[in-house]
């Protein structure tokens, strides 16, 4: 994590914070689409182990941008999804996605070439 001078000057930083990591814009786009079990996460995001699933789960609760609701039921029921702020959040990642989408042949392509020249 940054250091708390970098917090005070640069809201960036904070915002990295919660999202950095391979996972963690991933899982706010699932839960963008309503509330999901652990199970259907998991289906939806093929690669991610159980083990780093439930620990960037648990680091976006801590942020306060993922509700976890317990259903008393037997078995219990886990749901997932977004609160206020990870909605918020969700509709500032929304131009992000916006220009991935509008540069992705040119991204890969410059990618590819520079994996080429290695």
């Amino acid at each position: 994590m940054s250091s708390d001078t970098d917090h005070d000057v640069c809201g960036m930083s904070v915002a990295i914070d919660v999202v950095g990591g391979k996972w963690r814009l991933h899982l706010i786009w699932v839960l963008a689409a309503g509330p999901q079990r652990f199970g259907q996460i998991r289906k939806l995001l093929p690669g991610v182990s159980e083990k780093v699933l439930a620990a960037n789960l648990r680091q976006l609760e801590t942020s306060g941008v993922v509700h976890r609701e317990v259903y008393a039921e037997v078995p219990p029921r886990v749901e997932y999804s977004l609160t206020p702020l990870g909605e918020e959040l969700d509709v500032a990642l929304r131009p992000l996605e916006a220009w991935g989408d509008k540069n992705r042949h040119e991204l890969l392509g410059n990618l590819l070439a520079a994996a080429g020249q290695s």
